[in-house]
């Protein structure tokens, strides 16, 4: 159990240091939001009950402090390169994760799918504005044609 609590947390520092890698900020940023969410919607209980059973078996606060650090370099990556809001910061990020929590009630069929959907949401409401207009976040963050579309009020 312990190792793939293990594999879990290098999977996510994997996520986060590809973001930070990616020579644009943008996508690598819009990567680490979808990335993360998908992430936790499909380990989420599997966490909190490695967590529950094991609260001093990892450390798991110091991983936590290291990996938000190195989100709010890529944040401001985004930033400086005028394409993520600028009033945007790390706990705005934690929220995120923290709504996305409840993708874990999906049915496991729907739920990749519901994430991205979610995850492009999010990031539109982020995007500066006037960047590249008539493009959408949700492209960046590489949704499909897959993904539910929302059906017409009559």
């Amino acid at each position: 159990m312990l190792e793939a609590f293990e594999d879990e947390l290098a999977e996510c520092s994997s996520i986060v240091y590809d973001g930070t890698a990616d020579p644009d900020p943008w996508r690598g940023f819009c990567d680490v939001i979808e990335r993360t969410l998908l992430l936790n919607a499909r380990n989420q209980g599997f966490t909190d009950a490695f967590m529950s059973a094991h609260p001093d078996v990892v450390d798991f606060e110091a991983h936590r402090e290291e990996l938000g650090r190195v989100v709010s370099t890529i944040i401001r990556r985004a930033q400086t390169a005028g394409r993520l809001r600028p009033d945007f910061v790390f706990d705005d990020f934690v929220v995120i994760l923290l709504a996305g929590r409840g993708l874990t009630a999906a049915p496991a069929s729907t739920r990749d799918a519901a994430v991205r959907r979610f995850a492009a949401f999010m990031i539109d409401g982020l995007r500066v504005a006037d960047t590249e207009p008539g493009t959408r976040a949700s492209s960046a963050a590489g949704e499909g044609s897959s993904r539910p579309r929302p059906r017409p009020r009559s």
